[in-house]
């Protein structure tokens, strides 16, 4: 399929959040955490969210794969499409979250194990960083020393990726290839020959889309995108990327109510109308009744 979006939450969920294909999980780990072959991973549990919904806001923008280690190590992985600003302040948030979690009331800390965050972004984040790929720890200001070893946050910049020797290729690149979609099926074959994980990714990724059921679910997601990218882009033009509230009173709140029924009849999700048009979600909901 032309224009294959791998970072699609479907997809790249049932691609590397499914205990069926942990091995291409523990692949992608590996290449990004730079394991060798004495230092490993050899199994990891997925921390089931199956359940949770898939509305406009959240989980457009973000999914988020958490799972267990067999040492212990916590891992979040995190797939952001849109730009978003505060990335570093919600990755810290998660990280917290996840390292807080380990520890039942009253256990003791000597418990807690490391915590890695891992945030595949597509779009440039880090300006002032070069590198696709950037890790932060807790270090000392002066000497530079690790306070710790628990605390690992990466940001992986898919627009700075580029490949530069084919032939010399690391694991880490040849998944960043693969969902960077910048490169054909024959390349990617190639990348596969030193790296088989991918060739299984590619495998799949036919199948998932000569699945109808699948592939009609993947392509709502998309349009789910595009509207909201659409939707964005009419606010910033009609001057309404600061808020409504000033426009309103000037005579625009006749727009937000009609702005709030065309978005109602796409099922955008209420409470993302309510932060868009500056409207409570009380009115949204009278304007859905009558």
């Amino acid at each position: 399929m032309e224009n294959f979006n791998r970072l699609n939450d479907l997809y790249f969920k049932k691609l590397l959040g499914d205990k069926k294909r942990k091995n291409l999980t523990l692949s992608f780990l590996h290449g990004v955490l730079n394991k060798d072959d004495k230092n490993y991973f050899t199994d990891i549990s997925f921390l089931d969210k199956d359940n949770e919904p898939l509305t406009l806001d959240g989980k457009l923008s973000k999914l988020d794969i958490r799972a267990d280690l067999n040492d212990g190590t916590q891992v979040d992985i995190e797939v952001q499409v849109c730009p978003f600003k505060l990335m570093a302040e919600r990755s810290l948030y998660y990280w917290s979250k996840m390292y807080s979690e380990q520890l039942e009331k009253g256990a003791e800390y000597k418990k807690l194990k490391k915590a890695i965050a891992i945030n595949l972004l597509a779009f440039d984040y880090l300006e002032d960083e070069q590198d696709w790929h950037n890790i932060y720890n807790l270090l000392n200001v002066k000497s530079h020393k690790k306070l710790t070893d628990h605390i690992e946050i990466h940001f992986l910049e898919l627009p700075k990726f580029t490949l530069k020797d084919m032939r010399k290729i690391r694991v880490s690149e040849a998944w960043l290839a693969y969902f960077s979609g910048k490169y054909s099926k024959e390349e990617l074959e190639e990348i596969a020959m030193t790296t088989p994980a991918i060739k299984e990714a590619v495998e799949f990724e036919d199948t998932f889309l000569q699945d109808k059921i699948e592939r009609r679910a993947y392509e709502q997601r998309e349009k789910a995108i595009r509207d909201y990218y659409s939707y964005m882009n009419a606010f910033k033009e009609e001057g309404l990327q600061q808020g409504l509230e000033q426009g309103m009173q000037k005579g625009l709140y006749q727009q937000a109510i009609q702005t709030a029924k065309n978005m109602l009849k796409d099922k955008v999700d209420i409470k993302l109308i309510s932060k868009y048009t500056n409207l409570s979600v009380e009115e949204i909901k009278k304007i859905n009744e009558e």
